[in-house]
């Protein structure tokens, strides 16, 4: 599965007019690998480097953002300053969705689109085509919560206590 993926970001580089140079490939290979991490530019270096020690950081970066450009990465910012990369799925028309935890940062995603109905409303209603939407929920995941639950509150203070 992983050959055909990259057989067809290939493609996608050579409709634009680029190539999959050793660098972009085995860049795009850490990115498969770790599909599920929402890698930050110097993750996807650090991982690279194990693989092709030759590689810069600034390499990474300008392969990251033409793969950004090119549509095969989704570049997202879960409010923590830093620019994370999903990689794009084949299996759905629209970027998938993130839950995203406040207190301890996790992200989960969402793969189902729950926003067709809402595109096809805004299609019939104001006669716009939707091409692409994100949306991103931040609040407490289900561990913060219980372990907040767990918290003993504090004793209030009484002068009667003393």
């Amino acid at each position: 599965m992983e050959e055909a993926r990259i057989e067809k970001i290939k493609h996608q580089l050579q409709s634009q007019g680029y190539k999959l140079t050793p660098q972009r490939e085995a860049t795009v290979r850490v990115l498969l690998e770790n599909e599920e991490d929402h890698l930050s530019a110097e993750d996807v270096f650090m991982l690279v480097k194990d693989k092709a020690p030759e590689i810069g950081l600034a390499t990474v970066y300008r392969t990251l953002e033409l793969l950004s450009e090119l549509h095969v990465l989704e570049k997202m910012n879960f409010g923590d300053g830093v620019a994370r990369y999903d990689l794009r799925n084949d299996r759905s028309r629209h970027h998938h969705h993130h839950m995203i935890c406040v207190q301890c940062g996790s992200v989960n995603e969402i793969m189902e689109d729950w926003l067709a109905p809402l595109e096809a409303k805004l299609e019939e209603e104001f006669g716009f085509k939707v091409l692409d939407h994100r949306l991103d929920f931040q609040g407490i995941c289900k561990t913060c919560e219980e372990k907040n639950r767990q918290k003993v509150p504090p004793i209030p203070y009484s002068s009667s206590t003393l």
